[in-house]
Order: C-alpha cells, then structure tokens, then sequence
C-alpha cells in the first residue's frame, strides 16, 4: 500500500478501492513494525486517529471531505496540538499539555488530514543528527548503525518507512534538508516567514521555518498551499500570495544555474557527493541550462555568523523554562535561586546547555558588539550577497550534506564537527531564501545523497518546477 504521493491516496479513495481507515491501519502497522527500533516516534495518536478516519470515510461518502481526507502526517514534537503533550524532546517539558494548535497543524487539520503522532528530534531542535533527544537517538532506516540527521531526524525517518505520509518539521539551519538528504526523501524548507510559527516553540525567531518532509515534490507542493500565508496571529509571518502551488507545470525554461566552486572542493567532501554534483552538473548541462561558477567569499563566516545568532536567540527563548510555571521542577532545592539552577541544569541536556551559555555570553555586556552585532553585520553581508546572485542566476545549487549519514557516535565527541554537518545548508537560512533537498542517488554502502537547490526569495513555484525535472534528467 506504499503511495508515492497523496494524489494517488485520493484517487484511490475516490474510486472507494480503499478506506481512510485502511490507510490509517497501514501506517499504524509500520509504525508497530519499525518504531521499536528506530525511535521515530515519541507517540501515536492510535484511537484518536482511527476515530478520525471513521469520520473522514463518512464525509468522503457525502462528498464534502477536505482537500487532505486521507492523508497520514506526522509532526516534530516542536509543535502544539491542543490538549496533547508537546516535550520538545527535553525533560524540561514534562508532562506539559498544549492548549493551543499550531496554525500550520490546524490548516491540514482543517482538511481533514490525519496527525498520527508526535515525532521524535533534537532537544529544542539543537542537533544535527538526532542524538541529543531526552528520549533517546532516532536510527536510519537505510542502516541502524547511522544517523537520521537533525533535527526533523524523527520526522525524516517516520517518511522513509512510510510511517506516515508527509511530516512537519522545523528548519532553522537545515534541520528538514539535512535529514531528507540522509534519509532519501525530500526536504523543504520555505522563505522565512512563507508559513506562520504560531504554536512552533522557538528556537531561533529570525531563523525558524516550518519545513516540509515528503516522498514527493507533489505532495510538498500541496502541503505548502494549504500551511502557508499570513496569520494574523505571527507577526512576522507574510502577507505575500500564495500561488497555487499543486497546480504548476514543468516549466521547459533554460535555467541559469550558479554553484560555488568553494562549496564543491570544501575540505572534508566525501568522493560519492563529489562523483553526484558532477553528474548533475554533467546532466543540467546536457538538457540545455547554463551552469556558472560563482564565487562565495563568506564561506567561513557562515557557520560562526548562525551559531552566534542562533545561539543569541535561543538563551532569550529558553528563559521562559524555568521549573516556576510548567514542567519539569526539580525537588532537591533550598530557595528560589536554587530551584532556577537546579531546574534549568537538570532539565535541560548538554547540547541544549551548551548553547543557551554561549548565546548569554554573546549577549553580555562586554562582548555584545565584538560578537552579537558583528554576527549582524556579517548575516547581513550573506544575505545581500546571496541576494544578489540570485537576481543573475535563477538557482544555486550545492549538495546538502558533505557526506551521506555518519555512524552513530561518532561526532558526539567533538561538538564543532558535528557543527559542520550544516555547511551547505547555513546559506539559505542566514539569507531566509526557499531551498529544497532532493534525493539524488546513493553512495557505494546505499546511503541517500541529497542535492539542494536554493532560490530567490518568496520563489518556490519556479523550486517546484526545476525540482520537478530532475525526474526527467
């Protein structure tokens, strides 16, 4: 029963050779395969998403079923579902219930989607390989012994065996890219502020997007129609129209094409990525695009400039978890100023500690400005860089990852090489430009190769349409 896209679902369903219920039971039966060992998966909503399908089978038998009726998705466990728990994948949270939904769950619930369960990632969505969740690593599903990428490591996995259909996850410096392209599914992550982040817990404000894991650019198509736009409730979230995504062709446009040649010879690249980009390349080329080298002067400054903002934004976010008003409280205190350590050191785990100290020492007094406003300075270079290629070029291209996924392990160690996991995918969030990770083959032990694709502001459409004809290629 394993559907490449939702288009297909609703075909079926409309033709009544299957049932919501079918699908629903389809998807619980992988879960209850896979999830055992994986740990994809924090929660399922079982009874609650077999009700739901029950209902769902009635109003497509009426015929006023929504546009999603049928479709199986899961969430990052960042998001707010009312009355069901929301951990962030920390101990911080325990027990927490939301009371309100995230805009983007209540617009696929609104048509009719399923939410299956809640997915497992990186506590606070600080990882890149989803080994700093409070409740455990998430393993690929490709090989065990590897990671899943991070932070939507959970999300990314629950889409690879067809746990779920579609998930959201949340990209801030290439947490839905990374994972997809480790995964072999697609990964993306929109224009900053493309969908509302009501109900997303923050991280990093002017960095989080709501990102999209899917089998398909269709179904990533249909999802981003449906989730994005303006909502009055995220100030920071566009007024910009939203095209019809679903209903675009393939473009037989000549693209003009950039790619880095400091990005392709980076340090550290293994030779299958290497061996992908020049087939690309090869195969771009040959269906008639132009393909450039552009220089990108700022390579070396991208990973310091997010990790100082990122880090910045997050110690201010995280100060509202303080063991006072929800979650989790340490017991063993003697007064006020004790509880706040005790709670915020025993709830929180390394990484996530790790950070909040580096952002409030940017964020002190006395190195505000040598590190906090010169990362400004620095982001906002990137971005008018970034920029301008993007007014020559109609994409930039480059891997997503230097290599396919690592071995569990095996840069825990060493915190900064676990930083450079996110080279690549860095660029087109400190810029807050749409970029998409596409499945581009395997390497010689069949793990994913993701290729990533990267455009102007507020142009998924055209992502879409090139992101399509790699099909074709």
């Amino acid at each position: 029963m394993f559907y490449k896209s939702y288009q297909r679902i609703r075909a079926d369903l409309d033709g009544k050779r299957i049932t919501v219920a079918q699908i629903v039971n389809h998807h619980l039966g992988k879960i209850e395969e896979h999830n055992p060992s994986l740990n994809a998966f924090l929660e399922v909503f079982k009874e609650e998403a077999l009700t739901k399908a029950v209902q769902i089978d009635l109003k497509l038998n009426q015929g006023i079923a929504g546009r999603l009726a049928g479709l199986v998705i899961g969430i990052k466990d960042l998001f707010c579902l009312k009355d069901h728990i929301v951990s962030c994948s920390s101990k911080i949270l325990e027990g927490f219930e939301s009371q309100i939904t995230a805009t983007p769950i209540q617009r696929l619930l609104d048509e009719d989607a399923i939410v299956i369960g809640r997915q497992n990632c990186d506590e606070f969505a600080m990882g890149s390989s989803n080994e700093n969740s409070a409740f455990g690593l998430v393993k690929n599903g490709v090989n065990q012994s590897c990671v899943p990428g991070g932070s939507s490591g959970g999300s990314a996995v629950g889409v690879q065996t067809d746990m779920c259909q579609i998930s959201l996850g949340s990209d801030t410096g290439g947490s839905v890219r990374q994972p997809a392209a480790f995964c072999g599914v697609y990964g993306l992550k929109p224009t900053y502020s493309r969908i509302s982040r009501y109900g997303l817990t923050a991280y990093s404000s002017s960095f989080d997007c709501v990102g999209i894991l899917s089998k398909s650019i269709a179904d990533a198509e249909l999802i981003l129609e449906i989730i994005a736009g303006n909502d009055e409730r995220d100030s920071t979230s566009s007024r910009e129209k939203v095209p019809c995504f679903s209903k675009s062709t393939i473009k037989s446009n000549r693209y003009k094409i950039a790619y880095f040649t400091e990005i392709n010879e980076a340090e550290g690249i293994a030779n299958s990525v290497s061996r992908m980009m020049n087939q690309t390349m090869s195969s771009l080329k040959a269906s008639g695009h132009l393909l450039e080298k552009v220089s990108f002067p700022y390579l070396e400054y991208l990973l310091p400039t997010y990790y100082i903002l990122t880090s910045a934004e997050a110690s201010a976010n995280l100060a509202r978890f303080d063991g006072v008003r929800y979650g989790f409280r340490d017991l063993s205190i003697s007064d006020l100023e004790s509880m706040y350590k005790k709670s915020r050191t025993n709830g929180f785990g390394p990484e996530v500690l790790r950070r909040i100290l580096l952002g409030t020492f940017v964020l002190s007094s006395s190195y505000h400005d040598a590190f906090y406003t010169k990362a400004q300075k620095v982001r906002q270079l990137i971005k008018d860089y970034t920029d301008d290629i993007l007014k020559d070029y109609d994409f930039i291209i480059s891997p997503t990852t230097a290599t396919t996924a690592f071995e569990i392990n095996s840069k825990t160690i060493n915190p900064v090489e676990m930083y450079l996991s996110d080279l690549f995918t860095v660029q087109a969030s400190v810029a807050g430009i749409p970029a998409i990770s596409i499945p581009a083959g395997e390497d010689e032990n069949n793990m994913p190769i993701g290729l990533q694709v990267m455009a102007a502001s507020f142009e998924e459409e055209k992502l879409f349409s090139f992101s399509k004809s790699f099909k074709t290629m």
